[in-house]
């Protein structure tokens, strides 16, 4: 007899995305599902999982389904997000247990907000803004063009190549930093370099922006040493990983005047606690991690099929897409 997989979502889903994971599964004679919600998931329904389609809170899944869960049976855990730090820990999961994100659904909405929060940067608009609050009509200083602009692009993956594309389409002249450089370089690309370069490269950015996964490799990348590598008055803007810049040693080369400014979608620690001097920083702009989300409605529809074909590779005994790399973190 084949078995029956029991799958639970936590995905917020329409009846038409649940048909379509039903239909993706094979229907009732391969798998039986529970829907729940992030809020409403308990430590029964992860227990009960073969397969879990949705960020369960990771000290969740731990106590039902980690090392220490003798009885758990939980085969694969496909993330809705793309990053997969919080769950890469041995603590969190048995080695044995497969782990997906959902690489490559975040694209679009968050290397747009990575260039509007450029554009906001260059052309001051958030100094404009604060002018408005207060019905203020004066100018706020001499602006900047993306045209001409070297613009530095830490993590060259889905989300970091379509922002690099777009800042090229628009004249810039763009440098990435990736794992490893891989043959041939893309033709939007000036240079292709490592992560062992970047002391050498910050000088020369007039933005640098950061799309880095979690992981120990990327803690603090950005400390103050390397803050002030940076040219002054330069931009840097961060929609990867909050960790992955010294908070204590941004906020002091801020003070000083040494950077341009930055525009945070992520901060250490979150959410940025109210009394935070960052919140009334000149020339620094923070949004409360909103780039991704699925506050757009393609992303959440990439999410979706993301599980859908992953659930029917699993189904079928075929290999997985954006299997995680647990050692890594991503």
């Amino acid at each position: 007899m084949e078995k029956i997989w029991r799958v639970l979502s936590v995905l917020p889903l329409e009846q038409r995305h649940r048909e379509y994971l039903q239909q993706a599964a094979g229907g009732e004679a391969a798998c039986t599902f529970r829907w729940k919600s992030y809020a409403s998931v308990t430590p029964e329904d992860v227990a009960w999982a073969d397969v879990i389609l949705g960020n369960v809170p990771p000290a969740l899944v731990a106590e039902c389904a980690g090392a220490g869960a003798e009885k758990s049976h939980l085969c694969w855990m496909q993330l809705n997000s793309a990053g997969a730090d919080a769950y890469a820990g041995p603590e969190v999961l048995r080695p044995e247990t497969i782990l997906t994100c959902s690489k490559g659904a975040y694209g679009v909405s968050v290397s747009e907000h990575m260039l509007t929060m450029t554009f906001c940067l260059i052309r001051r608009m958030d100094q404009y803004l604060r002018q408005q609050v207060r019905h203020e009509w004066k100018t706020a200083g001499a602006v900047t063009s993306l045209q001409g602009s070297v613009v530095l692009v830490l993590g060259l993956g889905d989300i970091g190549g379509r922002y690099a594309r777009m800042c090229h389409a628009l004249g810039a002249r763009v440098i990435g930093v990736r794992r490893s450089v891989r043959g041939e370089r893309p033709d939007w690309l000036e240079e292709e370099h490592t992560m062992e370069d970047l002391d050498e490269l910050l000088p020369r950015a007039d933005i640098v922006a950061m799309i880095l996964p979690g992981g120990p490799a990327t803690e603090h990348v950005m400390d103050e040493r390397r803050l002030r590598l940076m040219k002054p008055g330069a931009y840097l803007i961060n929609d990867g990983r909050g960790n992955a810049i010294d908070p204590a040693a941004l906020k002091k080369v801020l003070r000083e005047g040494h950077l341009g400014g930055a525009a945070l979608d992520v901060t250490e620690p979150e959410p940025l606690p109210a009394d935070d001097a960052l919140w009334d920083m000149d020339r620094v702009i923070i949004t409360p991690h909103i780039a991704g989300q699925f506050l757009l409605a393609e992303t959440f529809e990439n999410v979706v099929r993301i599980a859908g074909e992953n659930l029917r590779a699993f189904v079928s005994g075929a290999p997985l897409q954006h299997v995680v790399d647990r050692k890594a973190g991503y």
